[in-house]
């Protein structure tokens, strides 16, 4: 799927491939590489389906990484999502990474008629770096936690916003 993010440098808007990952096809990130989670690991669990954000001007880097279960009964279940480490933080390369990578969960989300929905867990080592996550994917990602419980989900009201703000 076609995508754009902003080059954060120049703000200008860069063209970009959210493409599925096939077995052994690419080498996918680690933690060995500045990244939180083992992309290589966790794309082998059953019913996962890995993909990846590239830009089309240095297709060799990875910007993003999205593992999702699109079995799951009621929604599409987003296990993992991760943009690289240049892509964090006030000195990062590329905005709207995490966007693209999330609106593309949702809209896979219609795609398996699962109307939309996506669910998610946030676990963080500390309480604190965890409620900051939730209230990000709150406010940026239209997402709403489930009681007390660390899930969360994008309701198709959300999902739809998502998909028109980042994949249109």
């Amino acid at each position: 799927m076609n995508v754009k993010i902003l080059e954060t440098a120049t703000k200008s808007e860069i063209k970009s491939q959210i493409y599925l990952v096939t077995k052994n096809k690419s080498k996918l990130p680690s933690l060995n590489e500045g990244w939180r989670f083992n992309f290589s690991k966790h794309s082998k669990t059953k019913d996962y389906e890995t993909y990846i954000l590239t830009t089309d001007k240095t297709p060799e880097i990875i910007e993003g990484c999205l593992i999702i279960d699109t079995k799951s009964p009621h929604q599409v279940y987003m296990a993992f999502v991760e943009v690289a480490p240049h892509n964090r933080g006030d000195k990062k390369r590329y905005e709207r990474v995490a966007g693209c990578l999330i609106a593309f969960a949702c809209r896979q989300s219609f795609i398996n008629d699962k109307e939309g929905y996506l669910a998610f867990d946030v676990l963080e080592e500390k309480k604190v770096n965890e409620t900051k996550l939730m209230t990000l994917y709150s406010k940026k990602y239209n997402a709403v936690r489930l009681d007390t419980s660390t899930t969360m989900i994008i309701l198709p009201e959300g999902s739809e916003k998502l998909i028109n703000e980042f994949l249109n």
